[in-house]
């Protein structure tokens, strides 16, 4: 697969058929993004990561396709020649 197909691909697959918006809790964020907990925090800290949502008390989650589409962002800024 070439980078323009995966490319296709991955913006698809953030912008699916799936109804509604998509919360979804840190350790699946640290499962795509492949970061650290602490490295997440100090990019949202900086602006270069999406925020959480607060949903009640101290519980909070992220918009699964903010962190989709920031995963595209990186690999496109990786590949710039792509």
């Amino acid at each position: 697969m070439n980078q323009q197909a995966f490319d296709v691909a991955v913006e698809r697959r953030a912008s699916s058929d799936r109804p509604g918006v998509q919360f979804i809790r840190l350790k699946e964020v640290l499962a795509i993004c492949g970061r650290s907990r602490s490295s997440i925090y100090e990019a949202i800290k900086k602006g270069n990561f999406p925020k959480p949502v607060k949903l009640q008390g101290r519980s909070s989650a992220w918009i699964r396709c903010e962190v989709e589409q920031w995963a595209i962002q990186c690999i496109r800024a990786s590949r710039p020649d792509s």
